[in-house]
């Protein structure tokens, strides 16, 4: 499936976010409370920080299904799920133990460190617009490897990337967890990729709202895989959204998937296409293989490599990592990347 890109988000089943509030304390060693401590849903600007006694108060939706992410600098992020806001969280965290981690020298020196950072923007940022725009403060903390031998170039960091994006208005900490291109042949070149993916927690922090920006978060928001997926939840498709397709010849949805509408979230079964529609594409796992059209000029194509999967409220949904996405809308990454809560109060 050459030139077949993905992008890899860390959704797990958590319950989160309703007009309630999720309340608890944060501690350290010795049961001393932590000021200061970053408190947030995974990929959106929903966040608050620990007072002087460890105590914190966000707001708690059951069918949001985000990870909440406790953070601070010397301490090991805490990543929580099973939410229950009738209980008030007691975290205790630990302090991060400097590891050094084992370098693999490849003997790579083909490739400078300004070709690897390259690599790593186009994959990660992205090359539209705005995310040219678009700027990684924090560079130097990225690490990179390439393995010669099974042609796998890897990035990780240590401490969060802060990411500026001026062309939507937005402070970006996004922890990195994974980032691999895998080639077709040793090279550094894009054009010779075949498979992409990355994912890690990322909080918002609103930096501009101008009606410039905000005018440009609605032109971004329009054709992104989150508007997909809710309007897949809501059974929304018309001609200036999407459109399903298969050759040339558009598809009904009813036939194509199963939706049910459950009290946290929708579930959608994908309708296995006939085993000789897909033989061709060389792989087992493929459920189903579709052409998006979008406003009737953007152009992608989507492969379900799983029978189901949950969609949640803000568009997030339970098997990313099953469901591929090429084309136009995966142009769209961290660059274009809009808080999960976008257009949701």
């Amino acid at each position: 499936m050459k030139k077949l890109f993905t992008l890899l988000f860390l959704f797990s089943a958590v319950t989160i976010f309703s007009q309630q509030n999720l309340i608890g304390k944060i501690t350290g060693k010795g049961n001393i409370p932590l000021e200061g401590v970053n408190v947030y849903y995974d990929g959106t600007t929903i966040s608050t920080v620990s007072d002087a006694d460890g105590q914190f108060s966000i707001k708690y939706e059951p069918n949001a299904n985000n990870i909440l992410v406790i953070s601070i600098m010397g301490y090991q992020t805490e990543y929580l799920s099973g939410l229950d806001a009738s209980k008030p969280l007691n975290i205790v965290m630990k302090i991060s133990e400097n590891e050094l981690k084992e370098v693999v020298v490849n003997n790579n020196n083909e490739f400078t460190r300004a070709q690897k950072l390259k690599l790593f923007r186009d994959f990660f940022l992205g090359k539209t617009s705005n995310a040219k725009s678009a700027i990684i403060k924090n560079e130097d903390d990225i690490k990179f490897n390439y393995d010669k031998k099974n042609l796998i170039f890897t990035a990780s960091s240590d401490k969060p990337l802060v990411i500026i994006n001026p062309a939507l208005g937005y402070k970006i900490d996004f922890e990195l967890v994974i980032f691999e291109v895998s080639f077709n042949r040793f090279s550094i070149n894009s054009i010779d990729a075949f498979k992409n993916f990355y994912g890690g927690v990322s909080r918002f922090e609103e930096i501009d709202n101008s009606a410039k920006v905000l005018k440009k978060r609605e032109k971004t928001f329009k054709g992104s895989q989150v508007q997909f997926f809710r309007n897949l939840a809501n059974t929304d498709w018309e001609a200036k959204k999407f459109l399903l397709f298969k050759d040339k010849y558009t598809q009904d949805p009813s036939k194509c998937f199963t939706i049910t509408k459950e009290e946290d979230f929708t579930k959608v079964e994908v309708i296995p296409q006939d085993k000789a529609e897909i033989k061709s594409l060389n792989s087992k796992n493929i459920i189903a293989v579709y052409n998006l059209v979008f406003d009737k000029k953007e152009a992608s194509r989507i492969t379900f490599e799983t029978n189901s999967f949950y969609i949640y409220k803000y568009g997030n949904n339970s098997n990313i990592e099953d469901i591929l996405f090429s084309g136009k809308i995966s142009e769209k990454r961290v660059g274009d990347m809009l808080p999960l809560n976008y257009g949701i109060d």
